[in-house]
């Protein structure tokens, strides 16, 4: 028992020795520690908002509370009030770091904070809009698709899509962090990597999604679609005499209307324009520009099949595919 004990507290002084060492490690400044009383936003917060504007724009499918005709804008007034109150706290800290050596978050912060929260709820019908065609066109492109509530409940692309439009209207109001965040959490649960920077116009659908990227500078136009492992990125990025990176410039491609780009393609560039129409095959690697309704695929690979059926003699069939 006395040697448990002398064990224990052996154990207990180097856990104490680590604590002082990792203690003394977070210096102020440290850019991987937030100490203090800075006020940062909240993730959490943020996911829990986005699960909120699930609930109101697509109201019945998402939360536990049923939606009925009787109780509908109660329920709407009830989820909006929620909202506001959550997303005006997380944009005030969010716009807390724009403030010169702010250490809490000041009543300009605050309320700005509230007048951008008004702002974006004001966007709510136009992103329900936007999203009744993204759905419709996940309906229409994909014949694996059983009804739309499957499509609600079950698709990663639209819910990649949904997250992005929501990001999309706070990083134009210039709101730090959140667009980030709120996006960066769509690619944790969906594969789906969209910077809330890029432009996507309407009948947007992403089809299985997984490894699909989409740069902060692209220009989508309407009725696109991709699929999985889709690239829209950027070439090595330019620097100016200095060496810093150009960040204020068009990096990545372009997509006009109706364009269909399949699996596994790579597009890149700011100056490279998928012209309208146009379909670009499995696997290609794009780098310029081609004019509209132009088809691109890679030449078929030759490939070996050998019959193992056959013992007396090897038999190489070597054919065009």
């Amino acid at each position: 028992m006395g040697m448990k004990k002398n064990v224990d507290h052996d154990i207990k002084g180097q856990i104490l020795e680590i604590v002082e060492e990792l203690a003394a490690s977070y210096a102020e400044g440290d850019p991987l520690a937030n100490v203090g009383d800075r006020p940062i936003p909240s993730r959490e917060s943020v996911i829990r908002i986005l699960e909120d504007l699930e609930q109101v724009l697509y109201p019945g499918y998402f939360g536990s509370m049923p939606v009925d005709r009787v109780s509908f804008r109660y329920y709407l007034g009830a989820k909006m009030n929620e909202i506001y109150e959550g997303f005006s706290e997380q944009i005030a800290k969010s716009l807390r770091h724009k403030c010169e050596g702010a250490h809490e978050v000041c009543d300009l912060c605050m309320r700005r904070g509230r007048e951008e929260t008004i702002r974006f709820m004001r966007q709510i019908p136009k992103l329900r809009r936007l999203l009744r065609g993204d759905v419709l066109a996940a309906w229409e492109n994909d014949p694996a698709a059983s009804s739309i509530d499957e499509i609600i409940f079950s698709y990663p692309g639209v819910k990649a899509i949904t997250i992005y439009r929501i990001a999309h209207e706070l990083y134009h109001q210039e709101i730090p962090v959140l667009p980030r965040i709120m996006t960066e959490y769509a690619h944790t649960i969906t594969g789906i990597d969209i910077h809330p920077g890029a432009h996507i116009g309407e009948h947007f659908f992403i089809d299985h999604g997984t490894g699909v990227v989409i740069g902060e500078t692209c220009v989508i136009g309407d009725r696109v679609k991709i699929y999985q492992g889709v690239t829209l990125g950027a070439l090595s990025l330019a620097r100016d005499e200095t060496g810093e990176l150009l960040r204020n410039t068009k990096r990545h491609p372009t997509v006009e209307d109706d364009v269909t780009i399949y699996s596994g393609a790579t597009i890149l560039g700011g100056r490279t324009v998928i012209g309208a129409g146009s379909v670009i095959g499995g696997n290609v690697w794009l780098t310029e520009s081609i004019p509209p309704g132009t088809k691109v695929i890679i030449e078929p690979p030759r490939q070996k099949f050998r019959d193992n059926r056959i013992l007396r003699k090897e038999q190489v069939l070597d054919f065009q595919i």
